[in-house]
């Protein structure tokens, strides 16, 4: 059974876990997994909004025109992230930003935290021009922040089992490419050959999740990179407007570096499950053929601001008139529409996996579990 396919067969188990939990005043079992989000701007639901300086947000039109309301909410897109659209097939709402919690007044946070930020990636220099947001590493901070909350909220013991349960899905690294490796200005594409930068993402990845881990995480689902490479604002710098084929090579390479990890951690770690989600398959198959899934347009943005500095629909962007016919929504990100194919491509990857596995039993011991680029990629 694959590591995703394991933290599949965890979700039919996850509210046993959690009826267990009984600590004095603690609040009731959440009906779903818990889930804790980290990420860049593919993942943001609203962190970057409370930095005053941030360069990294999308809290204004057009974003969130597709979004109940019409609201912004800092989402970077038109609509619903992919993760929203997973946590809907997981039967819980998404998770609220991190910086939006009181938890000294509240108990949302109790049932899972966003804490991704547009602009992170792996390597804390990633990002920098965008001022504030939250790298990975600081994610990882506000999360440990959040499990000493649950400390006091629930006991001790509560909390490492809620923990233990957890579903922590993790989305990072294609602004160490977009905004980092790529970019003439930016060190690392300078002092580093593209395999010297893996091993330098890898090992870096290697710690933080090790730190995760040690919080408490036992269930991790990784994004892999897609074809960065056929993201609108890097096909406009190919002079006949096709991806760039070393870019989606590196995303390529990156993966399997990921998967490489993330298996050895799995045979190293006692109660590991953590799977790769080759988003790369997936959205390849949205490029190339767009129309079997009900788009048009596949090349550009439907705010049509491809060659625009930073790539976003700002206010004075025109969206597509059909924006369920775009695969991109500006030069970064993908729409609504197409966010919500790909949640049921990994959705159905995910239960297809784990179709041959065995049922969990109702008496197994201990918590079950389950799982899930502002200027550019933010």
């Amino acid at each position: 059974m694959t590591a995703l396919a394991a933290l599949v067969v965890g979700i039919a188990i996850v509210a046993l876990a959690h009826c267990s939990i009984v600590a004095g005043t603690a609040p009731p079992p959440p009906k779903g997994p818990v889930t804790y989000v980290f990420g860049d701007s593919m993942s943001e639901v609203g962190n970057n909004n409370y930095f005053q300086l941030s360069l990294a947000k999308a809290n204004y039109p057009w974003y969130g025109i597709d979004y109940p309301k019409g609201v912004a909410t800092g989402r970077f897109t038109n609509g619903r992230t992919i993760g929203d659209y997973m946590d809907a097939k997981f039967g819980i709402p998404s998770p609220p930003p991190f910086l939006s919690l009181s938890m000294a007044d509240d108990d949302d946070f109790l049932t899972g935290v966003n804490f991704a930020s547009g602009g992170a990636g792996i390597l804390n220099e990633t990002g920098v021009y965008f001022v504030e947001y939250f790298s990975f590493d600081q994610q990882i901070s506000c999360f440990e922040s959040v499990k000493k909350a649950m400390i006091a909220k629930i006991g001790k013991e509560a909390a490492e089992e809620t923990v233990n349960a957890a579903m922590f899905q993790i989305g990072l690294g294609s602004n160490d490419y977009i905004n980092n490796f790529l970019q003439p200005f930016m060190a690392d594409g300078t002092t580093y050959t593209h395999d010297q930068f893996i091993r330098l993402l890898v090992a870096t990845l290697d710690r933080q999740l090790k730190r995760l881990y040690g919080l408490g995480a036992r269930k991790v689902a990784f994004n892999g990179l897609p074809p960065l490479g056929c993201i609108p604002a890097q096909r406009v710098k190919s002079a006949t407007g096709e991806c760039l084929e070393h870019v989606n090579s590196y995303a390529v390479q990156f993966n399997a570096a990921a998967k490489k990890l993330l298996d050895g951690m799995n045979a190293r770690l006692p109660g590991a499950q953590m799977g790769l989600a080759d988003c790369y398959s997936v959205v390849m198959e949205l490029i190339q053929h767009p129309q079997k899934h009900g788009f048009t347009t596949s090349d550009t943005s439907c705010c049509g601001v491809d060659t625009k500095v930073g790539g976003l629909c700002l206010p004075d962007s025109t969206p597509c008139r059909d924006r369920k016919a775009y695969v991109f929504w500006d030069a970064y990100h993908t729409s609504d529409a197409a966010n919500r194919v790909i949640a049921d491509r990994l959705w159905d990857d995910m239960t297809s996996a784990s179709a041959g596995a065995p049922a969990p039993r109702a008496s197994a011991p201990g918590p079950a579990a389950a799982p899930g680029p502002s200027p550019p990629p933010a």
